[in-house]
C-alpha cells in the first residue's frame, strides 16, 4: 500500500544554491562598529605606530632630499601649460615620496594587520557570529587601512610644513587626493590579503609589485628618463596616477588632466575593492 505522503530522495530535496562570490558588494552601516574596533585596539599604540610609520619616509627626504638634493639643486618638471620648469630636487622629491607613503602604510596594514585578525587571530570568524556581514567587514578594513594611511601622511605633511619645503594652499586638496590613494592601495592589498596562507606571501607583493612601482612612477625622477616603452608601463601605474596629481598641488599648480588621473585611482579603487571582496568570499566559502 502506498504512503500519501512519499518520502522524498536525495534527488527530490531541493539544492542550495551557493551565492555568487562575484555579486555586487553588499554593504550596510554594520561595518562601522569594525572600524571601531581596530581603532580602540590601534589607540593604545598610536605614539609607536606614529614613529614607526613616519620615521623611513622621513629618513628617505633627509637622505636623498637634502643628501641628493644638495649636488643635483634643482629638476625640471612640465608646468602646466606644458612648459618646463625648475624646481629644487626636495620638493619634487617630498611630494613624489608622501605618496609612497601612502602606498606603503596602507599595504601594510592591510596585508599584516588584515591577514592577522583574519587568518591568525580569527578575528573576523568572532565577528561573523555577530549580525555582521563578510562584506562589512572587508569595507572596514579598506577604510581603516586607508586611515592609518592617511594618518601617516597628515604627520609627514606637518613635518614638511614645519621645513618649509612647501606652504602651497592647495595642500588642503593634496591631503583629499592622498585619502583616496590609500583607498586605492588599501583595497589592491586586500586582494593579496584574500589569496595569502602565509606572511610570507606578502614578500612578492612588495618586492614585484610595490618596489618597481615606486622606482617607475616619477617618486625619484621624472619619467622623461625612462626608455620609450617603459614610460608607457609607468603611465599605467596607480602610483603615478596618485604623483601626477600630487607633485603640481605641491608646487601651488593645478595638476594636468586632473580629470584622467582622478578616474583612474577611481577605478583602480572600485575594481581591486571588489575583486578582493570577491577572492575573500571565496575563501570563506570553503
Amino acid at each position: 500500500m502506498s504512503s500519501p505522503h512519499p518520502i522524498p530522495t536525495p534527488h527530490s530535496q531541493p539544492e542550495h544554491t551557493p551565492l555568487n562570490a562575484w555579486r555586487p558588494p553588499e554593504i550596510t552601516g554594520r561595518w562601522w562598529p569594525v572600524f571601531l574596533r581596530n581603532f580602540l585596539v590601534w589607540r593604545k599604540l598610536a605614539i609607536p605606530s606614529l614613529i614607526g610609520n613616519i620615521a623611513e619616509p622621513l629618513m628617505w627626504l633627509v637622505a636623498f632630499g637634502y643628501g641628493m638634493g644638495a649636488l643635483v639643486g634643482h629638476i625640471e618638471v612640465l608646468g602646466p601649460q606644458g612648459d618646463p620648469v625648475q624646481v629644487p630636487y626636495i620638493l619634487f622629491l617630498a611630494s613624489g615620496s608622501i605618496c609612497m607613503s601612502a602606498m606603503n602604510a596602507a599595504s601594510f596594514e592591510a596585508l599584516y594587520s588584515a591577514f592577522s585578525r583574519m587568518h591568525v587571530q580569527r578575528t573576523w570568524d568572532g565577528i561573523l557570529n555577530a549580525p555582521v556581514s563578510l562584506d562589512d567587514i572587508v569595507l572596514a578594513e579598506m577604510l581603516w587601512a586607508t586611515f592609518k594611511a592617511v594618518f601617516t601622511v597628515s604627520a609627514i605633511l606637518c613635518v614638511m610644513l614645519a621645513l618649509g619645503i612647501s606652504h602651497s594652499p592647495k595642500l588642503i586638496v593634496a591631503w583629499l587626493v592622498l585619502l583616496g590613494v590609500g583607498a586605492m592601495f588599501s583595497s589592491l592589498a586586500l586582494i593579496f590579503n584574500a589569496l595569502a596562507q602565509g606572511y610570507d606571501f606578502f614578500t612578492y607583493y612588495f618586492t614585484l609589485v610595490l618596489t618597481p612601482m615606486m622606482f617607475l612612477s616619477g617618486v625619484f625622477f621624472p619619467l622623461r628618463q625612462l626608455p620609450g616603452v617603459l614610460q608607457q608601463v609607468a603611465a599605467c601605474l596607480p602610483l603615478a596616477h596618485a604623483v601626477a596629481l600630487v607633485r603640481p598641488l605641491f608646487m601651488d599648480q593645478w595638476p594636468n588632466e586632473p580629470g584622467l588621473h582622478g578616474l583612474a585611482l577611481l577605478g583602480y579603487t572600485v575594481a581591486a575593492f571588489w575583486l578582493a571582496l570577491g577572492l575573500t568570499r571565496k575563501r570563506f566559502s570553503k
